[in-house]
């Protein structure tokens, strides 16, 4: 008797989770589409080659250039920054380190969520990138030179994706007065990135909006199903101002026989 009802809660519960994954499924697809509507008509607006936005390109490119090729110091400074410090590489570096770090406290799913965010987005925008086949611009005496086609800028991608991951991660663990600090510098970051790349001549401004919009996108995604999770386990919602597992910060037991059976309790296993 005790094992048939233990077994009609297990089907039960089992139940439960299938019909919540299911509604997680439809809801991530909502998500998806509504983050990625912007993106969509801006892709829309590239390919249709809109007078408007042609104008807002060449004008931003042309200024941008002209202010890059009076001011070589200046220039140099703008060189550093996207070739250095806001280099895809060293902030997919950074990402990753992070997600090792996330393995080694055994913060599995937020560990999948950042490794996901980051793979997803570099994926994606690659295969736009591809489909697309927008040319960058072709200016008198260039100042850079960039590989592939243009659009979406990846540098503008990556920067959104890697700024989130890390902020969303480590915001818990910054107190609470800077944390406002925190998100200034990531939007900062993220909007001097596609900055950059107009300034040096080897994007459309259009080329870095469609980057910051890929990269919402993705990071909406990936949230929302994260979110989702937590809601499933019991948590609730986080809120991005405590960063998505404020838990990442409590003291860590050394978990028991039965804990390691059955999960430590910090919703990490």
């Amino acid at each position: 008797m005790v094992r048939a009802t233990a077994r009609r809660l297990r089907d039960l519960r089992r139940r439960t989770a299938d019909r919540r994954f299911g509604i997680h499924l439809l809801g991530s697809a909502a998500v998806a589409a509504v983050a990625a509507v912007p993106f969509g008509l801006l892709l829309v607006l590239v390919e249709g080659q809109w007078q408007p936005l042609r104008r807002l390109d060449a004008g931003a490119a042309r200024r941008l250039h002209e202010t890059a090729l009076d001011h070589p110091a200046w220039t140099d400074t703008l060189r550093f920054l996207s070739d250095r410090v806001w280099d895809p590489f060293t902030l997919r570096t950074a990402v990753a380190l992070l997600t090792g770090w996330l393995l080694y406290r055994r913060a599995w799913r937020l560990a999948a969520w950042s490794a996901v965010t980051a793979t997803a987005g570099g994926f994606i925008g690659l295969l736009v990138k591809t489909v697309v086949e927008r040319a960058r611009p072709a200016l008198e005496d260039p100042v850079a030179h960039a590989p592939g086609f243009s659009f979406p800028s990846g540098h503008a991608m990556t920067a959104t994706t890697s700024f989130a991951i890390l902020l969303l991660v480590l915001l818990p663990m910054v107190p609470r007065p800077l944390r406002a600090l925190c998100w200034c510098a990531a939007v900062g970051s993220v909007l001097g990135v596609g900055f950059t790349r107009v300034a040096l001549g080897v994007h459309w401004f259009s080329d870095v909006v469609g980057g910051w919009l890929l990269g919402l996108a993705v990071v909406a995604l990936t949230t929302w199903a994260f979110e989702a999770w937590r809601t499933d386990t019991g948590r609730g919602h986080a809120g991005l101002s405590e960063g998505l597992e404020p838990e990442l910060t409590d003291a860590r037991p050394e978990p028991g026989p039965s804990a390691r059976r059955h999960g430590d309790g910090s919703g990490r296993g």
